[in-house]
């Protein structure tokens, strides 16, 4: 059963989303208005260090403590649905997952949609992850991570790579992932009243500007589609009221015919992308549940 505090939470980010209509507001000012407010409420954990870098004209940032070893990392894709969010919005939830995990983490600032459609994220993201490479990090030590879009990212940088015969990282973690653009999955319908961060009509417009023209039944812009047959294995959270809810549970049973490790949990009562409200005791349940996971998985 959700705790008494998600109840409360709930209701203000549902407040708070109604009243600031960001769907009207151009995109540069919706922008500033999400990154200035993570500023102002999101606090990094003690004992946490980050290091800002520029890699191959890429803004990244080094998430990591004194206990983190030199040759593991996480590389962190922040959600937004392609269009929104930064570093700023995602520093804290990172911070966490590293702490949890014991492994650092890389968190880029991928090029954004739609100045910026596809494919241009899924470059970003293979530019960082072949620069790791070349700094001697093993693939077998570098694990993917992301929430929503940043999930989505994840499985379709994997399904290039694999498609391309490269190396592939030792595992993914996916955080409410967007990975159906077409929003074919019952729960956009049977939960577009209970989850009070997103709405059915406005991921339809974000998933649009993303895709620019492609079909977005694209296996590279919807990676639910694909055959993911050779995928390292894959650890899914998400929300049983969340829109997106579809999406995970599509892309868990696609995993598992393509013969792929999956681990899905979903939620009670939890919404789109709860771990990053670090308030909530569900959040950091979830969070410690990612990092006992990321410690399985050959980085120790």
């Amino acid at each position: 059963m959700p705790s008494v505090s998600s109840y409360f939470i709930k209701k203000g980010i549902k407040a708070g989303a109604k009243k600031l209509k960001l769907e009207e507001k151009k995109i540069e000012e919706s922008r500033q208005i999400i990154d200035s407010f993570a500023r102002k409420f999101s606090k990094l954990p003690k004992n946490c260090k980050v290091e800002k870098t520029q890699i191959e004209g890429i803004y990244a940032e080094w998430i990591l403590n004194n206990q983190t070893k030199e040759d593991k990392v996480i590389l962190y894709l922040h959600g937004g649905g392609y269009g929104y969010c930064s570093a700023d919005t995602h520093r804290t939830l990172a911070a966490r997952i590293m702490i949890e995990s014991g492994v650092k983490i890389l968190l880029p600032e991928y090029r954004l949609a739609p100045e910026h459609p596809f494919p241009a994220a899924i470059e970003d993201t293979l530019t960082i992850y072949r620069w790791l490479l070349k700094q001697g990090y093993e693939s077998s030590n570098i694990i993917f991570a992301g929430d929503s879009a940043g999930g989505g990212l994840s499985v379709a940088t994997t399904l290039t790579l694999r498609n391309q015969s490269e190396t592939l990282p030792a595992a993914l973690v996916c955080l409410s992932p967007w990975v159906d653009l077409t929003s074919s999955g019952e729960s956009y319908r049977k939960n577009s009243d209970k989850d009070p961060y997103l709405r059915s009509d406005l991921v339809r417009l974000t998933a649009q500007a993303y895709a620019a023209g492609e079909s977005l039944d694209n296996t590279l812009i919807s990676p639910v589609f694909a055959d993911l047959s050779g995928f390292p294995p894959m650890f899914i959270q998400v929300g049983s009221i969340e829109i997106l809810l579809s999406d995970a549970q599509l892309l868990a049973d696609s995993a598992r015919q393509a013969g792929v490790e999956v681990h899905l949990n979903v939620w009670e009562g939890m919404w789109h992308v709860w771990q990053i409200s670090n308030r909530l005791p569900e959040a950091k349940k979830a969070v410690k549940e990612i990092g006992n996971f990321v410690r399985q998985f050959s980085l120790y």
